[in-house]
């Protein structure tokens, strides 16, 4: 290849190749200038360099990174964006039981669509609702997409057409529509597309859209084609309002900064549950066990439990909570005594302590010496999370045991204590009007987040970069035109261009810290003005760094480790 630049003509688009500076990395020169590497004092290795990419960001390297990228949301995406654009809302279909629109959950859904409509995009509404007997919508009707979005316009005041998933059909159903209308697609539960995360169908359900805004939380734990697969195919992915809201709620309870912290435990399973239980075991100050996991908690201790009350295969995964506690000389807090019923009677019940013989009996609730222990032990804490069911068994509706433990912390939530609730109806019921309290609804997404693994629906997201670029700071002149160099590496080409062109400023973004933290020294070193770099993986947060800079970008360059570069110059 020639020093000279080779320009390869592609339809519209300029493809600039040029020769290394390295034999080993391939860097870019500006139009046809020829390249003349820098000269600074302190020389970059070649080690440095060739060393891997594939690092993190250095501003989330922390434990929680994987669970919480920084993604890009609605509230932070450009307004002026949406006008126009065919927007496509995922959202949740636990909207359509809420009776109530000034329920947070649900206002905040109907919020994104309003939002977006508001904006002067083109509105799809896309989601998968139930359609058994047991399911009917708030007016009693049967949940046909037709209902369903007649529901929906009630509750968002604007009118919602139902299409067919048919792509010719519903083009032109849309173009022969009004402006006005908002359209939602027919119930994706019936395509098995969308279960299978069908590459196709997940194209198909994109095809046309712009911008795809996920507002479906609830199903972050699934991998299905409307809410991973559809990433590929649209020009932005993005978190809606209720999403947004709902990933600040599993971010508090694994923020664990205000201490004593304990998690009350309920439901059974420990099996399923036990990598979430070690965790909260590493992070609370105590676990207080209200379910069936108790008697797991019981056997592993050495207390005599009745054969059918124990879990196969838990003994193991208990004992190593139990010793993961001592280890950490933090309690672990069982139930002393049990309210139960006899077995073949199921209205006779007895307070029984958990030394004496259980044979005979089930269990119901926790009795009123456990009460007293919890309640104490909880009056002390800064932090509570419940999670999992209120009693032993669901079959009898007493208002005592467990029940009274949730009365006994509502004064908790008006003090200073973080108070966060799990996965429960009759916990909507107790706090849906107090603004002091977390309400989580769907456990099974905290249980996959405690066991410490990927949310697929998050990872799909856009990312955002996590702090404020202040242009001002950042360059002398932050209105002139920017060039972007995606790989920066060492710094080099953007060093020898920032000399050579003074009315142009040049950003460049690169994985490997310690090549940013050099290249900065020498920005600090010569006083440069009109050159910068920044610690990111720009596969994910390009965008969201360059929306923000107050000038025009002109061209961006991009790095790879090949035989030859492309620019791709934006003029």
């Amino acid at each position: 290849m020639s020093q000279i630049t080779d320009i390869i003509h592609c339809n519209s688009v300029k493809l600039f190749r040029h020769k290394s500076c390295f034999p080993s990395r391939k860097q870019i020169a500006f139009k046809k200038t020829k390249f003349d590497a820098a000269q600074f004092p302190s020389q970059v290795s070649l080690k440095l360099v060739n060393r891997s990419l594939e690092r993190e960001d250095a501003a989330c390297d922390n434990k929680n990174f994987i669970a919480f990228p920084h993604v890009q949301t609605l509230s932070n995406f450009p307004k002026e964006e949406l006008f126009r654009k065919v927007v496509m809302v995922r959202f949740n279909s636990v909207i359509l039981q809420e009776n109530n629109e000034n329920q947070s959950e649900a206002a905040n859904a109907f919020s994104t669509i309003k939002y977006l409509y508001e904006a002067g995009a083109k509105v799809i509404m896309v989601g998968s609702w139930s359609e058994n007997n047991n399911f009917t919508l708030p007016s009693g009707a049967y949940p046909s997409t037709e209902s369903v979005a007649d529901f929906l316009s009630s509750m968002l005041e604007l009118r919602v057409v139902p299409v067919k998933f048919v792509i010719g059909y519903m083009h032109s159903k849309m173009e022969d529509s009004k402006n006005s209308d908002i359209f939602l697609i027919e119930n994706l539960f019936h395509f098995k597309g969308e279960v299978a995360n069908c590459s196709k169908f997940a194209k198909k359900l994109a095809s046309g859209v712009d911008i795809i805004v996920n507002d479906a939380f609830s199903e972050t734990h699934k991998v299905l084609a409307s809410t991973v697969g559809i990433a590929r195919f649209c020009y932005a992915y993005i978190a809606g309002f209720h999403f947004e809201d709902e990933l600040y709620k599993m971010k508090n309870i694994v923020n664990s900064r205000e201490r004593p912290y304990i998690a009350i435990i309920g439901g059974g399973k420990l099996v399923d549950k036990a990598n979430a239980l070690r965790f909260l075991v590493s992070t609370c100050d105590g676990l207080v066990f209200v379910g069936s996991m108790a008697f797991q908690i019981m056997h592993a201790l050495g207390i005599p439990v009745p054969l059918k009350w124990v879990e196969l295969g838990a003994l193991k995964e208990a004992a190593s909570i139990v010793e993961s506690a001592k280890s950490r000389n933090i309690p672990i807090v069982i139930p002393k005594d049990i309210w139960c019923t006899k077995d073949h009677d199921s209205e006779h019940m007895e307070i029984l302590s958990v030394d004496s013989t259980l044979e005979g009996w089930q269990p119901v609730d926790i009795g009123p010496r456990s009460l007293q222990e919890m309640i104490s032990i909880l009056s002390k804490c800064k932090k509570i999370m419940w999670i999992g069911s209120l009693k032993f068994s669901s079959s009898r509706h007493d208002k005592f045991g467990t029940f009274k433990l949730v009365e006994a912390l509502r004064p908790l939530s008006q003090s200073s204590c973080n108070l966060t609730f799990v996965g429960n109806v009759e916990f909507n019921a107790l706090f849906q009007k107090s603004s002091n309290v977390n309400l989580v609804k769907n456990a099974a997404v905290v249980w996959e987040l405690l066991k410490g693994r990927k949310l697929p629906g998050l990872m799909a997201l856009d990312r955002a970069y996590p702090f404020r670029v202040d242009w001002d700071v950042v360059y002398g002149d932050p209105a002139r035109p920017l060039v972007v160099d995606v790989g920066s590496g060492n710094g080099l080409f953007l060093f020898g261009m920032a000399r050579r062109r003074k009315d142009m400023n040049f950003l460049g973004l690169e994985m490997n810290a310690k090549l940013v933290d050099r290249c900065l020294e020498n920005i600090d070193q010569f006083s440069i003005q009109n050159v910068y770099f920044i610690t990111t993986n720009a596969t994910s947060t390009f965008k969201s760094i360059v929306s923000s800079y107050p000038g025009e970008l002109v061209l961006v360059s991009v790095q790879v480790i090949l035989q030859c570069i492309f620019v791709i110059e934006t003029l």
